[in-house]
């Protein structure tokens, strides 16, 4: 595995000139790169044009577009691509060090941009005009790499940088609309991963399904999974799962011998109060209630 520790070490392992020692855009038609795997010690962006139709390395699938690829890569990460070849014969790679970002607006929310910890398989797979969108941006950092280094260029290359990740936030929205089939699929998983988590008895101990418990299960990185349920349904696990909770707690309730005590115990409230107060708030009644009212 080929570790590249630096930007600079980045030019000169894919034969690129140095314009900048902490941002660099390069061509991929010219590198020969042949390795296992590249890992970046840098954040690293990468723009794929070709692919071949019955490519699914990087998650690809027939109700996605095909006219370009990008995989975020965040400090640390290691890439494969495939077993011919590191890296893709076309395409760019942006790759800038977080220094860059020292004293930028991009530095205080880069975290927000949470595709950079998405899985290689949870590309993003990009229009025609959206490929054009970010060819665009790639073109205009590449412009600002070629002036003199002054005052203003950290800060220009930053704003730059941000404006590709706002539009590839708005693509991985719209990917997520034209995957509704899917994601609807991995809704329906998920369902059945609670249920049995509920019926597993897991609950009494008050150890609650977490986001990393059900992106593992459900083949996906923990990120994709919270930002698919949070475009899905505009509810995080946690709020998710306390609407289920009462939902199975109000079918528990219609049957004989089901009191609230018990009810609270088996679905991990911490106590019947707590219970009460919380399914009072969010179904309109009293849990004691339940049966009388719909009976």
């Amino acid at each position: 595995m080929l570790d590249i520790k630096s930007v600079c070490e980045c030019n000169r392992c894919l034969g690129c000139k140095t314009l900048h020692p902490q941002a660099s855009i390069i061509n991929l038609e010219h590198p020969d790169l042949r390795q296992e795997a590249v890992k970046f010690e840098f954040y690293a962006v990468l723009l794929i044009e070709e692919c071949a139709d019955d490519c699914c390395c990087c998650g690809r699938k027939y109700y996605d577009y095909s006219t370009a690829t990008m995989v975020f890569l965040k400090p640390g990460d290691i890439f494969r691509m495939s077993e011919a070849g590191v890296l893709p014969d076309k395409g760019w790679l942006l790759a800038f060090h977080p220094d860059l970002l020292y004293r930028t607006s991009l530095l205080n929310h880069i975290k927000n941009y949470t595709f950079f910890s998405y899985q290689k398989e949870e590309a993003l797979h990009l229009s025609q005009r959206e490929t054009a969108t970010v060819t665009c941006c790639i073109q205009n950092i590449e412009e600002e790499l070629h002036r003199p280094i002054d005052t203003h260029t950290a800060t220009i290359l930053s704003r730059h940088i941000e404006l590709m990740l706002d539009y590839c936030t708005r693509f991985y929205e719209r990917q997520f609309i034209t995957r509704e089939h899917k994601n609807k699929s991995v809704l329906k998983e998920l369902e059945a991963l609670l249920d049995a988590y509920i019926a597993s008895g897991r609950l009494r101990d008050a150890l609650l399904p977490t986001p990393e418990y059900c992106a593992v299960r459900l083949g996906l990185s923990v990120p994709y999974f919270n930002d698919l349920l949070k475009f899905e349904t505009g509810k995080t696990l946690d709020e998710y799962f306390q609407q289920k909770r009462l939902e199975v707690a109000r079918r528990m309730l219609l049957v004989a011998g089901n009191t609230p005590a018990l009810v609270a115990r088996r679905l991990g409230y911490a106590n019947v109060q707590c219970f009460s107060l919380l399914f009072k708030k969010v179904v309109g009644v009293a849990p004691a209630c339940v049966k009388r009212g719909d009976n």
